[in-house]
């Protein structure tokens, strides 16, 4: 299956490994999203968001310890912000994610930025995608104090 978004964000692998959250997945009310996030163990949900929807091939998986709670915590709710507004503002983001990908400015950035995002302003993700990834985007700039330049994150 090709993938068109593909994240994985490892920021600490102590936090990934070791953090836990309760919280639902954020994906189960979009009918097309599929979403992976069972511990199976003691059937709290993990630290990863997996989103799958399988009409236009898209992918979006995020490993990070905090960013579910943060998302139900802080996070604007759906609604507030249109698909538009939300695809204005990952595209420059994304272009700078990647720009750090291809050449690290710092050796922080080598461990924060070692995914490339795969994202085509062209394509209609759906407002779902659009929506956990502006939020992811926000989230990891707010949590390194770092800005991917273009808009300051706001929640």
């Amino acid at each position: 299956m090709k993938t068109l978004i593909y994240i994985l964000v490892v920021t600490l692998v102590t936090i990934m490994f070791g953090c836990n959250s309760t919280s639902k997945p954020v994906a189960e009310n979009n009918p097309n999203a599929k979403t992976v996030a069972e511990n199976k163990s003691n059937n709290t949900t993990s630290d990863s968001l997996w989103i799958k929807n399988p009409e236009i091939k898209y992918e979006i998986l995020i490993i990070d310890g905090g960013f579910n709670p943060w998302l139900q915590s802080t996070a604007k709710p759906r609604g507030v912000y249109t698909q538009k507004q939300l695809e204005s503002r990952n595209a420059p983001w994304i272009i700078e994610w990647n720009n750090r990908v291809r050449s690290p400015k710092t050796k922080l950035d080598s461990q924060l930025f070692n995914l490339h995002i795969d994202y085509d302003t062209g394509t209609d993700y759906g407002y779902e995608v659009n929506y956990l990834l502006y939020n992811y985007l926000v989230y990891f700039q707010l949590k390194n104090n770092i800005r991917l330049g273009g808009f300051t994150p706001r929640p």
